[in-house]
């Protein structure tokens, strides 16, 4: 393989999010904050990222490429390969349809130059929701966007940080249509892309430890069957397939063990199980990482951040860390 199309020379790619949030802010600021390590692109709005450059350093400047392969690294330009053509800066810090479209153009241009070959992985900023649906884009959030872009396929989030990695069954969905889909065949896809994230990390033997549904884990059938009925089979197969999982474990006690380093990763069984205690140890070392694409993708764990956008206070820790996993899990180093 010549050194110009190995995945180690490739530039990783970076989506400026929601131009009315904070994305185009914290793609800025780590731009500027990391001069040695800027072998990556911008996907994203060239009047938008100009903006948020020139807000943190009137000197710094961006410039616009068709594709990564016209990129350069060495004289400290922002290279923006344009997804949209923004005439004015949509309004910061408000729900707008023409924001929508232009984070998820960003989103569909990224994905595409990732299954091509072109880019070594893609790091996400935060998209809205409500901004999605307003340009008539009825996503949940990124990972639907992915898994549909991607043909389809088995996908699972996972947030992780320094001290722990969980693994969701369920993601965006009411609590009620989460008990429904963590069925069985639901358990087998997170707990063997637990497994296999972990690996990915470096983890050679992933110990996976598998919450309960129930409060106490279902208090052996007392406050529910889920446990017996639908994850014991599951755990019990991932075992036979050589799978180091175990449980189900009370969900109000097992991200402590985690932490603890009983186990390397979790399979929480939905949204705020999994999110609420890793969310409260801080998101400036939160990242999320897409498991089961063909490609890589992380993404800071925060939002958008609409009530301090285009204050300039932003922080672009978690994206910095989303870009160190990117690194990470691709071997490579910028």
């Amino acid at each position: 393989m010549s050194e110009a199309s190995s995945c180690h020379t490739l530039p990783l790619a970076v989506t400026m999010g929601d131009p009315a949030g904070i994305g185009p802010e914290i793609v800025a600021r780590m731009f500027l904050r990391r001069p040695a390590q800027r072998r990556w692109i911008v996907v994203g709005d060239a009047l938008v990222m100009g903006h948020a450059l020139a807000a943190r350093d009137p000197v710094a400047r961006v410039r616009r490429i068709a594709t990564p392969a016209e990129a350069r690294f060495d004289d400290g330009v922002l290279n923006v390969l344009a997804s949209s053509e923004c005439v004015a800066l949509p309004p910061v810090g408000r729900v707008s349809a023409e924001s929508g479209r232009a984070a998820y153009a960003a989103i569909l241009t990224a994905i595409r130059l990732a299954r091509g070959g072109a880019i070594r992985g893609m790091v996400t900023a935060p998209i809205h929701k409500e901004a999605l649906a307003a340009a008539g884009l009825h996503y949940p959030g990124h990972t639907e966007i992915l898994a549909e872009q991607a043909g389809g396929v088995d996908v699972a989030m996972m947030l992780a940080n320094e001290d722990i990695h969980v693994v969701l069954v369920t993601i965006h969905c009411s609590l009620r249509d989460a008990i429904r889909r963590a069925d069985h065949p639901a358990q087998m896809v997170a707990i063997r892309l637990a497994h296999a994230g972990a690996r990915a990390l470096g983890i050679e033997r992933p110990r996976v430890a598998v919450a309960g549904l129930n409060p106490h884990a279902g208090e052996g059938g007392l406050f529910g069957d889920e446990e017996a009925r639908i994850i014991v089979p599951a755990i019990a197969q991932a075992r036979s397939e050589g799978i180091d999982a175990s449980g189900p474990w009370p969900g109000d006690t097992v991200f402590m063990q985690a932490r603890q380093k009983r186990f390397d990763v979790v399979v929480a069984q939905y949204h705020d199980q999994g999110l609420i205690p890793l969310k409260y140890m801080g998101l400036a070392q939160g990242v999320n990482i897409t498991l089961g694409l063909p490609f890589v993708r992380t993404s800071p764990d925060h939002g958008t951040a609409f009530d301090i956008a285009g204050y300039g206070v932003a922080d672009s820790s978690s994206l910095e860390t989303a870009f160190d996993y990117a690194l990470r899990l691709t071997g490579a180093a910028a």
